[in-house]
């Protein structure tokens, strides 16, 4: 009766962790930067990609036909080092940010629209619809609102700690950040109220929110990672918590939300990513991103995640440009 117990469980653990390591991989792929990126983003349709290169300064990509549109650097005759890039919801501009540099682009004509210089290293950033501001995420405990076409910051939102993660809802009313101090915040951009504070036990390093602004992603660096209820406060799923056999500790370093608010893409720096039923938490879908190499340690890290109208697509560390279906 033990031998056939034991049998059976360690049937039923085959069969999981199976479960779990099963990884689809990409339709297609094309590479974006030579020697890698140094950051990426996604436009929400999918239509547009900005590469920060660790070659050639920044680019911007048409990803229906995997061509370079635009090559982008802050000053003539120098290649910037980008850390920080994002497109506007409505994929009418860009912004490109190096250590404390930031400049707005038009994504038709090419051309830069503003420069401006930064209070402090810029670690993450996100436009407003419009483009009209920028949610940037500073080493100086600061997360600011930044009027990025007149200049000027319209909220000024203090942390405890280095703001590694932002967000920010559709319509621009609500900020969600992620810090060094272990914490995700939720703020209300018209009167600088924080709404929400959540507590992780490592660096909070990965926000998103839904577009309504109902519902929230939060991750610490190999911890937990959650979706909850940003009127409440209350946690609907953990992801990943590792108190289960059968989760290992990972990094999420990207997220986004449908636009409808009931899936959540996921990537790690472990080259994963993951569609997630938001109504029940469930995993649905398992890609690997592509590699250089066939073997060796040769993973790459998900910069940029997006739902496209041909799929999914999803940029990685190494400079290539994933289809996924």
């Amino acid at each position: 009766m033990r031998t056939t117990l034991a049998a059976a469980t360690v049937a039923t653990l085959a069969v999981l962790l199976t479960g779990c390591s099963r990884n689809e991989a990409p339709i297609a792929w094309h590479e974006y930067a030579l020697q890698g990126a140094y950051a990426a983003s996604l436009s929400e349709q999918g239509r547009f990609a900005v590469i920060g290169s660790i070659q050639h300064g920044a680019s911007l990509w048409d990803t229906s036909s995997n061509a370079r549109l635009f090559s982008w650097n802050h000053q003539p005759g120098q290649y910037s080092i980008i850390a920080a890039t994002a497109v506007s919801p409505d994929e009418s501009f860009a912004a490109t940010a190096s250590q404390q540099d930031l400049v707005l682009w038009n994504l038709v004509s090419g051309q830069s629209v503003w420069y401006w210089s930064s209070p402090a290293e810029i670690l993450a950033m996100k436009l407003s619809p419009g483009a009209d501001y920028a949610l940037l995420g500073l080493a100086n405990h600061e997360a600011v609102y930044f009027d990025i076409k007149n200049g000027g910051i319209k909220r000024n939102l203090r942390h405890d700690a280095r703001v590694r993660a932002v967000d920010l809802s559709q319509d621009g009313r609500l900020a969600l950040t992620g810090s060094d101090a272990y914490k995700t915040k939720l703020w209300d951009l018209q009167s600088g109220a924080l709404l929400q504070t959540l507590e992780f036990g490592n660096v909070v390093d990965t926000v998103a929110l839904s577009p309504d602004g109902r519902l929230a992603f939060s991750a610490g660096n190999l911890d937990r990672a959650i979706i909850w209820d940003t009127g409440s406060g209350e946690v609907l799923h953990t992801l990943s918590d590792f108190g289960s056999l059968f989760q290992r500790r990972m990094s999420f370093l990207s997220a986004r939300f449908s636009s409808n608010g009931e899936q959540l893409l996921t990537g790690s720096a472990a080259g994963t990513v993951q569609l997630w039923d938001v109504a029940s938490g469930q995993q649905l879908r398992r890609w690997e991103l592509h590699k250089r190499a066939a073997y060796g340690p040769t993973s790459t890290a998900v910069y940029a995640l997006s739902f496209a109208s041909d799929g999914y697509h999803a940029i990685g560390s190494n400079g290539i440009f994933n289809l996924l279906r």
